[in-house]
């Protein structure tokens, strides 16, 4: 199964133009959504889960006509948004159980089947009669990852999955999308970078509602392999150096930026050949330097 989005544009009534001429397209597998926040990534999040309209643009995941037949959809979709309510004193089992209905499971058997499935796939068992609201955020979010799977969906979306959650559980959730992701499409929106090279063979760029960049990631490294050059400067250096060279990023080490610039040629002046990652590629193309 394909998922097609072609020319899709939104503003909203604020004047923002969250989604310019959006064109992607996604197939089976774990697809990552870069961009900073405000980029667009949440309300294309949002049009594909069926829960806004576009102003235009078309979208289609296998033959379903996802803007004009969400209900077809939304029998085929998990949605993990970025931040979910759950009702303060109901246990993970009770809440499952009742999504599950929700989602047309009508006989009780089943559902207790698909409940106990899940949770054991999300490692929650041992905590099922505890109450959602009690659980730490990684725990939350495998929650999450359960309700999403609710249904054998055949397109799963998750919004900031990992933001603030500690390595530990950042890794557990790693490893569920992995595994859910070779059978299914998958798309995460994140502003991580980290994310995305973790898990993804796939991936885009977003900015101001534009996609810069839509490939796999071999592609994107690519498109700065060999150009980034690096070198540690001091603070008071440091707006000079963005003055006169392509500065992709900075960050401190030991208490002075390194700074890391694209260029065709060796930049000489003491820069040496950095090592080039997805971080390259997110800042090259939210700067417009490749």
């Amino acid at each position: 199964m394909q998922l097609t989005i072609k020319n899709l544009d939104k503003k909203y009534s604020n004047g923002v133009h969250a989604l310019n001429d959006v064109s992607l397209t996604i197939n089976k597998g774990m697809f990552g959504l870069l961009g900073p926040n405000g980029a667009g990534k949440s309300s294309l999040m949002r049009t594909l889960a069926t829960l806004q309209d576009v102003d235009s643009g078309s979208v289609t995941l296998g033959d379903i006509d996802v803007l004009n037949d969400k209900e077809s959809v939304r029998k085929v979709l998990g949605y993990l948004p970025q931040e979910f309510g759950v009702y303060p004193r109901t246990s993970a089992v009770e809440l499952l159980d009742h999504l599950a209905l929700l989602k047309g499971f009508d006989n009780k058997a089943d559902r207790k089947a698909i409940v106990e499935q899940l949770l054991v796939k999300v490692n929650l068992w041992e905590h099922r009669k505890n109450a959602v609201a009690s659980y730490s955020g990684g725990m939350r979010q495998r929650f999450g990852i359960a309700q999403c799977l609710i249904g054998t969906p055949k397109l799963v979306i998750v919004d900031e999955p990992t933001a603030g959650l500690d390595p530990g559980e950042r890794n557990r959730f790693y490893n569920i999308l992995s595994e859910i992701g070779e059978n299914i499409i998958v798309i995460l929106s994140t502003h991580i970078v980290q994310d995305v090279r973790e898990l993804c063979t796939q991936m885009a760029v977003m900015n101001h509602g534009k996609v810069l960049f839509s490939g796999n990631t071999d592609e994107a490294l690519s498109e700065v392999k060999n150009k980034v050059w690096e070198r540690k400067v001091s603070k008071a250096e440091l707006a000079d150096y963005q003055n006169n060279y392509k500065v992709i990023s900075n960050k401190l080490v030991g208490g002075n930026p390194l700074i890391h610039v694209f260029s065709e040629t060796e930049p000489g002046n003491g820069f040496t050949k950095a090592e080039e990652n997805l971080e390259d590629v997110f800042f090259a193309k939210l700067n417009e330097l490749v």
